[in-house]
């Protein structure tokens, strides 16, 4: 009764989808392909300063409509593990999860409390999954999207509310000034001509066996294609052969033998000599092949983020004795022309693994059709410029089923 009268009121109701708008608009204007740097600031700072005064009930809602908005295209996957009857459990999940960590920023009934729950918020990543980022509503606003810009904007709106005294509320606004991001990013193109050309497979066919050939025949046209214009390098997506392909002897030296007229950057799946599979990159050069496994696997998607008696578990019931990818050690450079470009495979490219000791590019080779029609690319887009901006480099973002994209 306690909760069912506290909780569950209109007004608790109302306003928590208030600050989940708030929090989301960014997301959803940036799919409409509406971008207005004043509004995405204003609706940054309103955002914020709703989830430092709400009240705790309010809160909680917030981050219930939070959760759904922006991860409710996680189960669109569920549809090609035949799992569809998951989908509204996982929608209510990704509510319910961040319904609780919204919670724990209001253990303490105090604003300055709330600011540094609210702030840690940026660190704590369920199960592994990092994909909610605070500071991610200042990528498209007058606001620097670093996390010492989050701080200070969280700090002068403790001060506003903190400070009682109505003419001196204001000398908290001026912090705001070192929030701004007065940098004007540039474009650095490597001197290379680089050809990505844009796939639009469905999820339901990439694994069809009746669609392997003509995929695969596919690739190799958009290969012979890039030659006959001259380019230089081509990169095709994640898994764009659906496939083990270091397993077909065939198609492996028929790249090679391609490799010697362009450099091949392609997705495609990996068995060690253990029987282990990897989601790797191979890299063809001059009639030589790289591989990079991937190094950050998808919490649930490629690895069970739990203890092994649970994960044997959820892999028996779920993904049919499917077992875990396994990762790799350390991230992979390739190096063309003397240039070093980073190897990243989808979900690893919105980590800051990925960029330790990174160079000046980045290649994120992606397969989006998991997810599509969704929010999911726009999403991973916003991500990926967050990190090109923080790191200062060039991200050649390579997808099926989502537009291609040079991030900088």
């Amino acid at each position: 009764m306690f909760l069912k009268t506290k909780y569950f009121t209109q007004n608790c109701i109302i306003k928590g989808l208030y600050l989940a708008l708030c929090l989301s608009a960014f997301i959803y204007l940036e799919h409409l392909n509406i971008t207005n740097l004043l509004f995405n600031s204003i609706i940054a700072f309103v955002a914020f300063y709703l989830f430092l005064t709400l009240k705790r009930c309010q809160i909680v809602w917030g981050g219930f409509f939070t959760g759904i908005f922006w991860f409710w295209w996680v189960s669109i996957s569920f549809i090609y593990y035949e799992l569809s009857f998951l989908i509204p459990l996982v929608v209510l999940g990704f509510g319910i999860v961040y319904a609780l960590l919204f919670f724990f920023t209001t253990l303490f009934n105090h604003i300055a409390y709330r600011a540094v729950g609210v702030f840690a918020l940026s660190f704590i990543h369920p199960f592994g999954f990092n994909w909610f980022k605070p500071e991610l509503l200042m990528i498209n606003s007058y606001f620097q999207s670093s996390k010492l810009a989050f701080a200070i904007i969280l700090a002068s709106i403790f001060l506003f509310v903190f400070i009682k005294h109505k003419q001196l509320k204001f000398i908290a606004l001026p912090l705001l000034f070192f929030a701004l991001d007065f940098s004007t990013p540039t474009l650095k193109m490597p001197p290379l001509n680089i050809y990505m050309p844009q796939l639009n497979i469905n999820q339901e066919d990439k694994w069809n066996s009746e669609f392997k050939q003509e995929i695969i025949k596919l690739n190799l046209s958009q290969i012979k294609h890039a030659i006959a214009e001259n380019y230089e390098v081509v990169i095709l997506p994640e898994t764009a052969f659906p496939m083990l392909l270091n397993t077909s002897n065939k198609l492996m030296n028929e790249l090679k033998e391609l490799s010697k007229n362009i450099v091949i950057i392609t997705g495609s799946m990996y068995m060690d000599e253990k029987k282990n599979y990897h989601n790797s990159t191979y890299f063809f050069e001059n009639g030589n092949v790289q591989v990079a496994h991937k190094v950050v696997l998808v919490p649930f998607g490629e690895k069970v983020p739990l203890p092994q008696f649970l994960t044997n578990w959820v892999n028996e019931v779920f993904f049919d004795g499917a077992r875990d990818y396994v990762q790799a050690s350390e991230a992979t450079d390739f190096i063309i022309q003397n240039l070093k470009f980073r190897n990243a495979i989808c979900y690893e490219a919105t980590t800051d693994t990925i960029y330790k000791d990174v160079d000046k590019y980045a290649i994120a080779l992606s397969n989006n059709a998991w997810f599509t029609p969704s929010i999911e690319p726009t999403l991973q887009g916003l991500l990926l410029k967050h990190y090109a901006r923080k790191y200062d480099i060039t991200i050649f973002s390579v997808s099926n089923k989502s537009p291609n994209q040079i991030i900088f």
